[in-house]
């Protein structure tokens, strides 16, 4: 348990360092660059308004406008082809903010429609991850066999690597394939399908965007709409294993846990109730099963260890040092016969008094 609690204090700590060393880092990197585009763009603003006398009314509402009117030139959005990809959007997370709802109605089926598909797709996602890392295990066992290894098991580091490769794979095709179809370089395209089947979903990118591409180019829409499904079944298949992974190491410590308790358990010493033999050695007692013979039992220390005192027998107390239990027989009166004790060394009543107590139990 301390384990667990140790990493999941470590995970919170590595996560907000890790929260604040991005923001530095991104603030290193773009805050000057924004700082650059806010002047160039105020100073064209500057430029436009004398030059054709636009007051800051009417500034304002051709900038509305046109920041309105740049999703209507892909095509109608709305129609079965763009409400398609708009629901894929919605079910898969990704969000692009392209285009949205605009009338009461779509706002709440929205909602209702996000609470419903979007735990659909996930479980939908996972089981084609489950089947693609099953399907990569096939293959990892066929290439072993094929170079006679050893053990042909696929482990998990062999998973990860495979389906790590595929997803690379998938992102640098499509890649291409949108660099070819949007006109963007192949740094900008593998950033788009970084973002989407992450799904991150910025916005700054995205797909069937262009030239009505949602009505005129039908094989682009199948592309598009295939590429994001099929990529996020391989990024769910690596998240997985992932995920998996960090669950079985949680389940490893668990079990140590547990193993070291009952180890504690079971080499815990309980002395309560041990029966001193004549020669100062323990025997093992029988724990709570004899707290019943309690009542007559007198303690050999100086403490009155049950809180009880026994009037019928002579009143002998000696005191006992902390020497270690089982080397307490110099501290007897040496015994010679089954009669008791050496009449030499002690009286008769020491006699009958250790006669007594050799037959009874005391507590250390």
């Amino acid at each position: 348990m301390k384990k667990q609690n140790v990493r999941t204090l470590s995970l919170i700590v590595c996560t907000f360092t890790y929260l604040l060393v991005g923001a530095a880092v991104f603030d290193a990197l773009e805050s000057e660059q924004e700082k650059k585009q806010e002047e160039i763009l105020t100073s064209m603003e500057n430029i436009l308004k004398a030059r054709y006398n636009i007051s800051e009314d009417d500034y304002t509402v051709l900038r509305t406008v046109i920041v309105r009117g740049v999703p209507h030139k892909a095509g109608k959005q709305w129609k079965f082809a763009g409400a398609f990809y708009f629901a894929t959007t919605v079910l898969t997370t990704i969000g692009y903010g392209h285009s949205t709802p605009s009338t009461a109605g779509g706002k709440a089926f929205c909602m209702f429609y996000a609470l419903v598909g979007i735990p659909l797709g996930l479980v939908m996602f996972q089981s084609i991850g489950e089947r693609l890392n099953k399907f990569a295990a096939v293959i990892i066992k066929n290439v072993k066999r094929l170079f006679k290894f050893k053990s042909v098991n696929a482990s998990e580091t062999n998973l990860i690597i495979m389906v790590s490769t595929l997803s690379t794979l998938v992102m640098t095709t499509g890649a291409a394939a949108f660099s070819h179809y949007e006109g963007w370089n192949y740094f900008d395209s593998f950033y788009y399908c970084f973002v989407t089947l992450t799904t991150i979903g910025f916005g700054d990118y995205v797909a069937l965007q262009k030239n009505k591409a949602l009505q005129n180019s039908p094989e682009y829409v199948a592309f598009s709409l295939i590429f994001i499904l099929f990529g996020l079944a391989v990024v769910a298949a690596s998240m997985n294993l992932l995920v998996l992974r960090f669950m079985t190491m949680n389940t490893e410590d668990e079990r140590k846990d547990e193993a070291e308790a009952q180890a504690a358990a079971q080499g815990a010493v309980k002395l309560e109730g041990d029966v001193i033999t004549s020669n100062g050695s323990i025997i093992s007692g029988q724990g709570a099963a004899d707290t019943s013979s309690y009542n007559d039992l007198t303690s050999v220390c100086s403490c009155t260890c049950y809180g009880y005192n026994n009037h019928s027998a002579p009143n002998y107390r000696y005191k006992m040092t902390t020497t270690s239990p089982r080397k307490i027989s110099h501290m007897l009166p040496p015994l010679n016969n089954k009669n008791g004790v050496n009449g030499d060394l002690v009286n008769e009543e020491t006699n009958f008094f250790f006669n007594y107590i050799t037959k009874k139990r005391a507590s250390i």
